[in-house]
């Protein structure tokens, strides 16, 4: 996979996507991250890429020519390569980014995240896009935040970076529930002992055990979530059998 992005500040993004998985990552082949400054495709002298709306109004845009000279130049770069593929625009306005969504980037073979500043985007800029996503409803200063937190939860679904693909399916949100509680040794640490049902060997009562632990969480934590989960007919059942345990008198 290749993932592309442009950001007025590339600096940002070598401490982070430069260590740990997402830095092994890129080390192993499965991906290649590359960050464009497109405040040097500006054709001003002063090298603005921002100017005042027209009409009137707040703030500064993003202006169109200094990223449409950047996606030209990178389209040129892997056009032999690399599919055009998806471009992200990092916008708070955009569709809210989850689970679901970093799975359907990673089947992607190219990547492309435009990071803005300012107040906003020239509207053109909009022609070039495929996706707009936020990470939620509030402004950062920046998309750069946004799109490290986005590649970083994309790579993870890459074929080959955790070795294990058991390991990003079974985490919170990929089957619409939160995550079941684990344990590491030793067994008693302080006092505090781990669910002798881990212990057993018993590999039919670990599973029960965790679906349990896995629905029991999200009821209480994040109920919202329930409303659209898929859930087998075991899950309904165990999830009555909660409900009924935290309100003896709710309807069976």
């Amino acid at each position: 996979m290749r993932i592309d992005i442009l950001s007025l500040f590339p600096d940002m993004f070598d401490a982070t996507l430069g260590q740990s998985i997402v830095g092994r990552t890129q080390d192993d082949g499965f991906v290649d991250i590359k960050v464009t400054d497109f405040r040097q495709y500006t054709t001003d002298k002063h090298r603005h890429v921002d100017d005042a709306p027209f009409g009137g109004g707040a703030g500064m845009l993003l202006q169109a020519q200094p990223i449409f000279d950047a996606m030209d130049a990178i389209e040129q770069e892997t056009k032999d390569t690399y599919p055009k593929g998806r471009v992200i625009l990092m916008d708070p306005a955009g569709r809210r980014f989850d689970q679901d969504f970093a799975m359907e980037l990673a089947q992607e073979e190219h990547l492309t995240f435009i990071c803005g500043h300012y107040e906003g985007y020239d509207e053109r800029i909009r022609q070039l896009v495929t996706d707009e996503a936020s990470l939620g409803d509030y402004v950062l200063t920046g998309g750069e935040l946004a799109a490290m937190v986005m590649v970083d939860a994309t790579v993870r679904f890459v074929p080959g970076v955790l070795g294990n693909m058991s390991s990003p399916m079974g985490d919170s949100f990929s089957n619409g529930l939160l995550e079941y509680p684990q344990y590491t040794r030793p067994a008693d640490f302080r006092g505090m002992k781990v669910p002798e049902v881990l212990t057993s060997g018993n590999h039919e009562k670990i599973r029960e055990w965790r679906m349990r632990e896995s629905l029991k969480r999200t009821l209480e934590r994040r109920p919202d979530l329930l409303k659209t989960a898929k859930l087998s007919r075991e899950q309904q059942i165990i999830l009555q059998d909660l409900k009924l345990d935290l309100d003896p008198d709710a309807p069976k």
